[in-house]
């Protein structure tokens, strides 16, 4: 089990008192939130790509780096960032051959039904209001879908004015950034 390795290695790392380089405190160093994919091939690579360090920006993550909704929990943790943790920008980073491109809710549903999630369950949500389609559709370009973030959260009202929000993509093959929006 991997979990057992992990584990293992962290009885360790703490033993060997490994920790020691990467302390520090809450707040960000360069006051910058980073929302991005929960992409496995950004997790060392997007961090060397933009010269983050520990301790530089928090980071948070989910499938897309997608907001939909202006007080989901990732809106609701680049608030406290700013207000709590003196985050002053916050950038929003995409990438390309992102899988929610191509997530079809339709599809999910059926693997998750396939996985041994009763029929009856998806029906009930469905019936209580959860729209399986809103939840967990794709996009059709990141660039799009990193704008609809960053509208989000530049339009939020409880947004401070000074705080600069971004946007970027990030191609998972190589590190390159581009650009989508930016605010100077």
């Amino acid at each position: 089990m991997h979990l057992d390795k992990m584990l293992e290695y962290n009885q360790k790392f703490v033993e060997g008192k490994n920790y020691e380089k990467y302390k520090t405190d809450s707040i960000p160093n360069k006051r910058m939130v980073v929302f991005t994919c929960m992409e496995s091939r950004l997790v060392e690579l997007l961090p060397k790509a933009l010269n983050i360090q520990n301790g530089d920006v928090k980071m948070l993550k989910n499938a897309g780096a997608i907001i939909r909704k202006p007080f989901d929990s990732i809106m609701k943790s680049i608030l406290v960032a700013i207000y709590a943790l003196k985050a002053e920008e916050v950038t929003v980073i995409g990438h390309h051959d992102c899988g929610m491109s191509r997530t079809n809710p339709d599809e999910l549903t059926k693997t998750m039904i396939e996985k041994g999630i009763s029929p009856d369950t998806i029906d009930t949500l469905k019936n209580g209001g959860i729209d399986f389609h809103d939840e967990f559709h794709g996009f059709e370009t990141v660039e799009e879908s990193v704008a609809q973030s960053v509208s989000i959260i530049r339009n939020h009202p409880l947004l401070p004015s000074h705080v600069k929000v971004h946007g970027l993509v990030i191609d998972p093959a190589t590190g390159k950034v581009d650009v989508v929006t930016r605010e100077d």
